[in-house]
């Protein structure tokens, strides 16, 4: 059968979604990551796919692929050695970054090191001005000097990023060609051609990223392709982006940049959707898996958008999903530090070995140990079979902290759950404030393998609204990378005053931009003329922070100066509570993206429910630590408006949701869990 196929490689699981595209049928499937031996979950999921449900590889029509390789690489800083090329004079551009310490409330915060230190910087005489004009062009003699140097520090690639470069890159093409011919096998990543942005820092830190994840990403993609082929599967290989987006092997190859957030934004994307057909129009996503929770605002559908999201120790200057992610998954470890304090994460488990309960070898208490030791988890085996939970295990692997910390194994099992909780509070915190909303008005809708295990306990001490579950929670991020749109993000630095010259001049860029989107939307082969998104950067004269404000290419085109005024005024009433009509308005940078709608499948409707739900057994579990008969309920066997109340344990192929006392739970017509607290 022809199929499209999503894949989402995690620290502990690899899920598949597959959509045949005859019937909108969807499928899923996890099996074990297999960081030890790359590639080869891709081969043991194919041939169960190939087994279970009669595909084919040679008819997978579309494989689309969502990847951490490039944020980890930052993150474990194992990427590229770089020398930097820039504007002499401009040496420290990495050193002094905007002066600002990570944690501005952490007297003990320190700066990170940069990704390229100062001995490999090189100074070039060059210069361009601010209006474009170039004022001196780089000679042969000074970017020879300066490559030789860059050799003999062992850099592997250069990184150009010259003084106003994103106005005219002439200088930076200039060098680059130079260096193409004194050595033709060194990559040079250009500034200006990886983002090109007003502000030195954030365009210069930005394609350091791109050109220290290159080598890695490179290598990961090939082998990744070389393995996918090697199994047959023959039509094309994308990669989901950092925006949302999906784009092919080669323009991930050398736009490494845009897939540093590739993994995170494909369960947003997947999650939006999922919202969207449900009918829930404002959503907070919680993505739980092995590592990390991940959380994301969703409104009408639409994950939100930003730019400066951090990757590792650095900020990335590309529009990206918005994520908030802290070290609490479902196998970060749990310890007791030297004051005597329990602290959760970021360290993690990973597949191997794993978190103690799964028998692989793992023996340090983990969040998924706390659940089965609490008697939550482990009713049946977990992913689609791979894991057998074993529940004496846990509390082995917990008995040293509640040693330590004089506590019963259950009483620690909840402390850990309280502990993993409120780091993630912390961050949605920041996150709800960010955006100027009120989680009191959100639903929070949980995925991944270990997201509804945790969310009513999260849920409850944000007094949000409710949790949404959806059918097949374990598999939403395959999911978005499969229904994942054709996208791309165009800016032209514009820095002028909000008045009608500008505005002429707006549309002159739209028009151009346009033309260029269009134009990479036919290279990617779809057809058709795509969806147009418009926006600027705009701010009060004075200020050194910008707001993305929607902007409507009618405007432009009447020369209503007014319109963007007023679009401003309001973006900024909401997100800050105040404007000031009266105060000059300046439009930094000019925004469109251009998105290609790819088909999407039909959510199956749930038989109707001829009678109450019931429980398949009763069972004994820790709440807080406390003792409670709590109900078990198989997932399959519910159906459209079964209700009833917590606690319960709700488990089925590819997770496990946990309903503390309190909740309740309606299931409606797509299958959805609607977990809300009981009234009284």
């Amino acid at each position: 059968m022809a199929c499209r196929i999503g894949v989402d490689v995690g620290g502990s699981f690899t899920d598949f979604a597959v959509l045949d595209d005859a019937d909108g049928r969807l499928a899923s499937l996890k099996v074990f990551s297999r960081p030890d031996r790359p590639g080869e979950e891709l081969i043991a999921a194919l041939a169960r796919l190939g087994e279970r449900d009669g595909i084919d590889p040679q008819a997978v029509e579309r494989f689309t692929h969502g990847t951490t390789v490039g944020i980890n690489t930052v993150i474990q800083r194992n990427g590229a050695r770089l020398a930097l090329f820039t504007t002499r004079g401009f040496e420290d551009v990495l050193e002094i970054g905007r002066l600002k310490i990570p944690q501005i409330h952490n007297l003990y915060s320190v700066r990170p090191t940069p990704l390229i230190p100062r001995d490999r910087v090189f100074g070039i005489g060059e210069r361009t001005l601010a209006t474009g004009e170039v004022l001196q062009a780089p000679e042969a003699a000074d970017v020879a000097a300066a490559v030789a140097a860059a050799l003999a520090a062992g850099a592997e690639a250069i990184v150009l990023a010259f003084l106003n470069a994103y106005r005219n890159p002439a200088n930076e093409r200039a060098v680059a060609a130079l260096i193409a011919g004194l050595a033709p096998d060194l990559p040079v990543i250009g500034s200006a051609e990886t983002w090109p942005i007003i502000r030195e820092y954030e365009r210069t830190v930005t394609a350091a990223i791109s050109g220290y994840v290159r080598p890695r990403v490179a290598h990961y993609l090939d082998r990744f392709e070389a393995t996918l082929r090697g199994a047959g599967v023959a039509g094309p290989i994308l990669i989901t982006k950092s925006n949302g987006g999906v784009m092919g092997l080669d323009q991930a190859r050398a736009e490494c940049v845009q897939m540093v957030l590739s993994g995170t934004a494909s369960g947003v994307i997947g999650a939006g959707w999922l919202a969207r057909e449900s009918g829930f129009d404002r959503v907070l996503s919680l993505d739980i898996g092995g590592t990390s929770a991940d959380v994301a605002v969703i409104l009408d559908g639409e994950a939100q958008y930003g730019v400066g999201e951090r990757v590792g120790d650095f900020q990335v200057h590309i529009p990206s999903v918005s994520v908030s992610s802290v070290g609490q998954g479902g196998g970060s470890i749990a310890r007791v530090d030297d004051f005597g304090v329990l602290q959760v994460g970021p360290d993690s488990a990973g597949s191997t070995p794993g978190p103690a309960c799964y028998g692989r070898g793992g023996t340090r208490p983990t969040i998924s140990d706390a659940m089965a030791a609490a008697n939550l988890i482990g009713h049946r085996a977990l992913g689609f079979g791979a894991v057998s939970v074993d529940h004496e295990a846990a509390r082995q692997a917990i008995a040293p902290l509640a040693a330590a910390l004089d506590l019963s194994i259950e009483a620690v099992a909840g402390r850990i759950v309280e502990v993993s909780v409120s780091g993630m509070f912390a961050e949605v915190s920041g996150l709800v404030s960010r955006f100027a909303i009120d989680p009191r008005e959100f639903h929070l809708f949980a995925f991944g393998g270990a997201g509804p295990m945790l969310a009513c306990f999260l849920a409850r001490e944000l007094d949000m609204k409710g949790v949404v579950v959806p059918p097949s929670p374990g598999v939403v991020s395959a999911l978005g990378g499969l229904i994942a749109d054709v996208k791309n993000d165009f800016i032209r630095t514009v820095y002028r005053e909000a008045d009608a010259a500008t505005v002429a001049a707006l549309d002159r860029d739209m028009r151009a931009l346009t033309a260029e989107a269009r134009d990479w939307l036919a290279r990617q082969g779809f057809s058709g003329p795509g969806e147009i998104g418009l926006s600027a950067d705009m701010r009060y004269a004075g200020q050194s922070y910008e707001i993305e404000t929607r902007l409507d290419p009618a405007w432009l085109a009447a020369g209503d100066d007014g319109a963007l005024r007023d679009a401003f005024h309001a973006e900024h009433a909401r997100v800050y509570g105040h404007a000031d009509p009266s105060a000059s308005v300046q439009i930094v940078n000019l925004r469109l993206v251009i998105v290609g709608r790819t088909p999407k499948p039909r959510l199956a409707r749930l038989s109707a429910a001829d009678g109450p739900a019931v429980p398949r057994a009763t069972v004994t579990a820790f709440f807080d630590g406390r003792a409670t008969p709590t109900a078990l309920y198989d997932r399959a066997a519910l159906q459209a408006g079964h209700r009833f109340a917590g606690p319960a344990v709700i488990d089925q192929d590819d997770t496990t949701t946990v309903v503390p006392p309190g909740f309740q739970v309606a299931v409606d017509g797509l299958g959805n869990l609607l977990i809300t607290r009981s009234e009284g």
